[in-house]
């Protein structure tokens, strides 16, 4: 039996989702994009040009979330599939857009640079419990309007992961377009199998940007999965309830599915966000704190109950250092997403309000989602019934180390994590060197980097991206790119 957990129950969900639509329809969302406006209008929805308000109608809301498919895939960069959004399948995705790099070196953040962004891509292929890459930092060595370009690039030229990523301008997208392109090879081939996630995020309260609503368009188009990542934050820009926060999320969430239905019915969905709680203490946002997690959950529950795949901002630490804080609030937010079968778990790897990654931390999490997924396996009988003859062996040689039971059955019943967890005595831990958590962690990053071999993309697709990514740096007065990049 599969474990779960809800917050929600059915009468309140449904409570929920009709104070969202009502919200809709009589207040309304601001679009700051004529072509939305226009799209939406067409559909039935009225718009008032002079504020970019727009208000729904419940038919636009009912077809639009009717068309969301169910379920969808992505795939790694040679074709084969890595993910199912479907039912309660859990898949883990680092966290994104870190302006930081936790320095193994020196104990404290610095700026990355495209050297620490191509480790990153090279240690998340070896690690086997994170099904996809995302472009999890921000590289200071090239111009700022590059870096969303620049980023999904890099990631697709060294690794063979999906990637769940995001443009901050429209004309990013363009060139992140044509990557994908460039590695399926036709707007048809993508289609059928996806590459990447696009992160397109409302701003709180009730608003979408430009960009952000053009993002969402131009998916569409090309059939590339958008997860919809709406921020309301309790207290602050949200009702400072939790349940008053899960009705404007999912208002938010609702407005950016309809654009997305309206501009191409049946564009791939995941029902995502990242909202917090406020701490009007310090005016931070823990991603850490259990109301956050209690929120994330409960609308992936909404999520499910219409059916759409979904995601969340979950699984992270508002620590600033690989400590206990640190793997008290990644492990419980991994335990609850994996419990609650968020599809899309963002987060391992981040510190620090998001703004934060480390490379050891990365190491540590994939134990810890490791963990996981052997709790979601449950506990079942495994040849134990008739129990007589087992425990007849075991008062007679008075151990069952060598029985064919044990023999048969262990590696499947009990998981063993790799060195970055202790599980040695004192006396073999000294032996050993006495290595701190961290220590063991930067071991392991080591050795993955060490052992990294090309993704085995053709020279020709190779070429062509760095071709795409090369014109693209010119039009930021860039002759050429950083060195490790070839």
């Amino acid at each position: 039996m599969r474990p779960k957990v809800t917050f929600l129950t059915e009468v309140l969900i449904k409570q929920i989702i009709s104070e969202a639509v009502t919200i809709l329809c009589k207040i309304g969302v601001e679009i700051h994009n004529p072509v939305v406006l226009d799209l939406l209008e067409t559909h039935g929805a009225t718009v008032n040009r002079e504020n970019s308000l727009i208000k729904f109608t419940e038919t636009l809301i009912d077809e639009s979330l009717n068309s969301v498919p169910q379920s969808f895939k992505l795939y790694d960069i040679h074709g084969n599939q890595t993910h199912d959004f479907s039912g309660f399948n859990i898949h883990y995705t680092p966290g994104s857009s870190a302006l930081n790099i936790l320095d193994y070196s020196t104990n404290e953040r610095r700026k990355p640079d495209t050297s620490d962004y191509i480790n990153y891509v090279k240690l998340v292929d070896q690690l086997k419990n994170i099904a996809s890459q995302s472009t999890a930092f921000i590289p200071d060595d090239v111009p700022e309007q590059m870096s969303d370009s620049y980023r999904l690039f890099l990631s697709l030229l060294y690794g063979r992961k999906p990637v769940v990523t995001g443009a901050f301008s429209i004309e990013s997208f363009n060139i992140m377009k044509e990557f994908q392109l460039a590695v399926r090879g036709t707007k048809e081939k993508l289609a059928e199998k996806p590459l990447t996630v696009f992160s397109c995020c409302p701003t709180s309260p009730l608003k979408f940007s430009h960009t952000t609503s053009q993002n969402v368009l131009d998916c569409a188009k090309y059939a590339i999965p958008v997860e919809i990542v709406t921020m309301p934050l309790s207290g602050f820009i949200a009702p400072v309830t939790l349940t008053g926060t899960l009705v404007q999320h999912t208002a938010e969430t609702f407005s950016g599915i309809v654009i997305s239905q309206m501009a191409r019915s049946g564009t791939p969905i995941l029902y995502g966000g990242s909202p917090a709680v406020f701490d009007l203490r310090y005016e931070t946002t823990p991603m850490g704190a259990i109301e956050t997690m209690m929120l994330d959950c409960a609308y992936n529950e909404i999520g499910k109950y219409l059916g759409i795949p979904t995601q969340a901002y979950i699984s992270l630490s508002d620590a600033k250092q690989l400590d206990a804080q640190c793997g008290l609030e990644t492990g419980m937010g991994a335990t609850l997403a994996a419990l609650a079968g968020i599809n899309n778990i963002s987060g391992p790897g981040m510190l620090d309000f998001e703004s934060t990654i480390s490379l050891e931390k990365l190491v540590l999490d994939n134990e810890i989602c490791g963990m996981t997924f052997r709790m979601l396996e449950g506990i079942e009988p495994r040849e134990d019934f008739p129990a007589e003859p087992i425990f007849t062996e075991l008062l007679k040689d008075q151990h069952l180390l060598i029985a064919n039971h044990t023999r048969k059955h262990l590696r499947h019943e009990h998981r063993f994590p790799g060195s970055v967890i202790d599980r040695a005595n004192h006396s073999r831990w000294k032996a050993d060197g006495a290595l701190t958590l961290t220590q063991r962690a930067h071991a392991e990053v080591e050795n993955h980097i060490s052992e990294y071999e090309p993704n085995g993309l053709s020279e020709e697709i190779c070429r062509e991206m760095i071709q795409l990514m090369e014109t693209e740096a010119k039009r930021f007065g860039i002759s050429s790119l950083p060195d490790r990049v070839s």
